[in-house]
């Protein structure tokens, strides 16, 4: 007999259905009078993360809200991260209801505005997130272009299947990363070296459970568990490391110490290193030149 009962699903289900932990996120769109709208979302999501020529969120919500609307018109976004002091929390919840307009519901906003780093016409960023991610809406992917605002009560078909109108009342916008905005510790954080200590304070959003109540956990100092090599890593990194590049080679040394890299990791990794090795001119990869590689790799990280 299982130890679990059959709940039906219904609409919502990762909110009535399911406890389904989802960040949060306020998403910034440029109004028709010109102004930023604030409208607090947690179904948005890395969406392209490696192996494209850019990188993607996506942001699913209802195709007449003010966010979906101003996307349509002008496809600029800012997605702000914000922490889990509570009088934000009970703002984000009051940004995100529906049916006001940006003028009504930015009157008395908490957040300060200010402008972000990338170029162009855009909503501006709250300076209070701890990060925050400048987007462009991809409108070329299934000629979601040809999807327009002005449609508040339901668009007809067809719908697209995963970017513009999908939906008579959905929509989801797949988001191309202009610029990811990070404050200074935490910059020097991901930089430097992660510590618990230098973890922003990341609410958990739990969705809207009820007529009455939306459910947000504050943040708990995360613990790391080390990844462990495996017997054997070796001679995997000596296998791939010979089908690189034939005229730059690792020694068995140099492979030792890059056991940890994740398997699905490793051709990308040392092909990198073997770019490096080539433009210092080294032809042999031991272990003092991975260390001058490693160290030019972290000096390139830490421009980016």
């Amino acid at each position: 007999m299982s130890s679990f009962k059959d709940l039906r699903i219904v609409d919502n289900f990762y909110q009535t259905s399911a406890f389904f932990p989802m960040p949060t996120i306020l998403v910034g769109t440029v109004a028709e009078n010109g102004k930023t709208n604030l409208g607090a979302y947690s179904l948005c999501f890395p969406y392209y993360v490696a192996g494209k020529d850019y990188y993607a969120m996506i942001l699913e919500c209802r195709n007449s809200s003010n966010t979906a609307q101003n996307i349509l018109r002008g496809s600029k976004v800012s997605l702000n991260f914000i922490t889990d002091d509570k009088k934000f929390f009970r703002e984000a919840v009051r940004l995100g209801f529906p049916g006001e307009t940006t003028d009504e519901k930015m009157k008395n906003c908490i957040f300060t505005l200010e402008d972000g780093l990338a170029e162009g016409d855009r909503p501006q960023v709250i300076k209070e997130a701890y990060q925050v991610f400048e987007c462009t809406w991809d409108d070329g992917l299934e000629n979601a272009r040809r999807d327009k605002a002005g449609c508040l009560e339901g668009y007809e078909p067809p719908y697209r299947n995963f970017n513009g109108i999908t939906s008579r009342f959905g929509a989801h916008f797949i988001l191309k990363i202009d610029k990811i905005l990070m404050k200074e510790k935490q910059y020097n954080c991901i930089v430097n070296g992660v510590k618990a200590n230098n973890f922003p304070r990341v609410p958990v959003d739990y969705g809207y459970r009820d007529s009455t109540d939306f459910w947000c956990s504050s943040f708990k100092k995360p613990y790391a568990e080390k990844v462990r090599a495996k017997e054997g890593d070796v001679g995997s990194v000596v296998y791939a490391a010979k089908r690189i590049d034939p005229q730059v080679t690792f020694t068995d040394g140099a492979c030792a110490k890059l056991t940890k890299i994740p398997r699905v990791f490793l051709k990308a990794a040392l092909t990198q290193m073997v770019e490096i090795a080539k433009e210092e001119g080294i032809s042999v990869i031991d272990e003092a030149a991975l260390e001058t590689i490693n160290d030019k790799r972290r000096k390139e990280k830490k421009k980016q």
